[in-house]
């Protein structure tokens, strides 16, 4: 049984990391366009906020996938023990449920720019007076 476990384990990790990379070397490999120090300037409060918002989705994204395929790895590796287990199966837990505050937050962001009619990444700051 535990033969099994740690074979759809495993298969299930190559076949995700497979469907990842698959995008990113569809074009015969990564490069760096010339104009991608102009595609990186922030112009604005909006974009700044816009690229801050988006980082701090990214990096939560990252930490949860990190912290489930950490759960996974201690779940397969647990032996059978039961407190072991039971450490990986509440850190799987937390992990899915970091991962709905995450589209919750996202949706929440998505539903206030809808709502108050503006979009976060074209906030700007009025003029100074008798500028």
């Amino acid at each position: 049984m535990r033969k099994l476990k740690y074979l759809i384990a495993t298969s299930a990790g190559l076949a995700t990391t497979a469907l990842m990379a698959s995008p990113a070397f569809a074009s015969g490999g990564l490069s760096i366009p010339a104009n991608a120090v102009a595609a990186f300037s922030i112009t604005s409060v909006g974009e700044f906020v816009g690229a801050v918002l988006s980082l701090i989705f990214l990096v939560a994204g990252i930490a949860v996938f990190a912290y489930l395929v950490m759960g996974g790895i201690q779940w397969i590796t647990s032996g059978g023990d039961k407190g072991k287990t039971q450490e990986a199966r509440d850190r799987i837990t937390a992990a899915l449920v970091g991962l709905a505050v995450i589209a919750v937050a996202w949706a929440i962001t998505l539903l206030a720019q809808t709502f108050f009619g503006i979009n976060i990444t074209s906030i700007e700051l009025p003029a100074a007076y008798g500028a």
